[in-house]
């Protein structure tokens, strides 16, 4: 499905359209029509495929619409504040160095699973800032909900492919439906737990509950997952909404960042040159030293931060996002009907020539601030764009520059699996067909 999807803009151009049963959407890939629909009115709505979701997650903030969505967007804006961020650096650093611990056991190997490796600790990071649950409360259901994660991306693809399973009755027969209700139980099972475990611990006052509206100064380490309770006490929450959005957050918060950097570890150990400069960067800006960096060294790591923003390039973790238009809208010359969803092939945005010049390559340059001044603001948009862009895209960057940072100055990559071996599959988020290899060394 994802080679074919990639076939239609070479086949038919930036707009074409699709019709499976009663379903119709149109995929689009031109800057100029993602910046019309997502910077209007018709861009934050969104219906198919995002209600194959609701099982999971209801209607959180990744899949509700209307004002459920404008209240809790707004209502968890608070827990991102760049303040608040400065809180979870702490934990980002400490399990960085937990991540460097597990490579160092790989020494030797000829080959480590990169995303086997890297989804625990991104997994361990929202768990611990954002829900503010201690590892070792978690650590017995993670493996649980990594691999029954898994199986819904495969239910959800499976559900899309067939136009028969879109009709709920017909799907909820099916032993898919059966396999993907076993996992979201276990999916469940690890929210459900986090939101009982900081609950207990807070009404028995064993850690210290944080007001948002008090303020972001102090020392308090702060969760997300307060807000929620904060919000469920003023009557705009209640259970079922808290679990919804930790599901979100759970998800949406690990997974993608873990791809990142499982793509940009891979994209690094075939460009050694590369590797080399963000490496003599991390050092010249710790001033030689051993120390772990700061948010204001991260800040001055330039070349790391192109680095990181080339991978999202060539492989964003949301490679499609979609919406569902309420009203007509002309796109790159045609009329597209009211009730239309819309595909935008973020995967294929980003590697048009006429954009990115030589796109297959990894040019981390592409980012230099002289680069990016004359290229249209919608063609990167690795957190989506408009209204509904990624609430956590500062909470990723942040902790994607502090373990790139910390691994590159301590290992040096060697390639096992080459960008030209990767084949993509169809996924909620960017998945492969086979593990995603590369070889750890210590540096000298």
């Amino acid at each position: 499905m994802f080679i074919f999807l990639r076939s239609l803009q070479k086949l038919y151009g930036d707009v074409n359209q699709i019709h499976m049963m009663n379903i119709r959407f149109v995929n689009i890939s031109n800057p100029n029509d993602i910046e019309k629909l997502l910077s209007g009115s018709q861009g934050s709505c969104k219906k198919y495929p995002y209600t194959y979701l609701t099982h999971w997650l209801g209607q959180g903030l990744l899949v509700s619409n209307g004002q459920k969505w404008s209240q809790r967007r707004k209502m968890l804006t608070k827990a991102f504040h760049f303040n608040i961020l400065q809180k979870f650096f702490m934990t980002f650093v400490e399990q960085a160095d937990d991540f460097i611990k597990r490579v160092e056991e790989d020494i030797g190997k000829e080959r480590t699973d990169l995303f086997r490796m890297a989804s625990p600790t991104t997994l361990r990071i929202m768990c611990e800032s954002a829900m503010g649950l201690r590892k070792e409360d978690m650590d017995k259901l993670m493996y649980q909900y990594l691999l029954s994660l898994e199986v819904v991306g495969e239910c959800f693809t499976h559900r899309i492919g067939r136009g028969w399973l879109h009709l709920e009755p017909i799907f909820q027969l099916t032993k898919i439906a059966r396999k993907q209700k076993t996992a979201v139980k276990n999916l469940h099972l690890l929210t459900n737990t986090i939101i009982n475990k900081r609950r207990n611990n807070l009404n028995e006052k064993k850690i210290e509950y944080f007001q948002y509206d008090e303020g972001y100064e102090g020392n308090k380490k702060l969760a997300m997952l307060d807000l929620l309770f904060e919000n469920e006490k003023s009557g705009v929450l209640d259970h079922q909404g808290i679990r919804e959005e930790v599901d979100t957050f759970l998800f949406a918060g690990h997974d993608t960042t873990a791809i990142v950097i499982t793509f940009m570890l891979m994209a690094l150990a075939n460009e050694p040159e590369i590797q080399d400069k963000v490496f003599a960067e991390i050092r010249q800006v710790l001033n030689y030293s051993d120390r772990s960096p700061t948010i204001e060294d991260l800040n001055q790591m330039k070349y790391l931060e192109y680095c990181i923003k080339e991978s999202l390039r060539l492989y964003p973790s949301a490679p499609v996002i979609a919406r569902n238009i309420e009203k007509e809208i002309v796109l790159g010359g045609y009329t597209v009907p009211a009730d239309t969803g819309i595909y935008i092939n973020i995967y294929d945005l980003h590697r048009r020539p006429d954009v990115f010049p030589d796109p297959e390559r990894f040019i981390p340059e592409r980012f230099l601030p002289e680069n990016c001044t004359n290229r249209h603001p919608f063609a990167y948009i690795p957190f989506s764009a408009g209204s509904r862009n990624c609430i956590g895209q500062k909470f990723a960057m942040l902790e994607i520059k502090t373990i790139m940072s910390k691994l590159l100055r301590r290992f040096r990559l060697e390639p096992v699996t080459k960008p030209a071996d990767i084949v993509f599959k169809a996924d909620i988020v960017l998945r492969t067909t086979h593990p995603i290899y590369v070889k750890f060394c210590l540096r000298q």
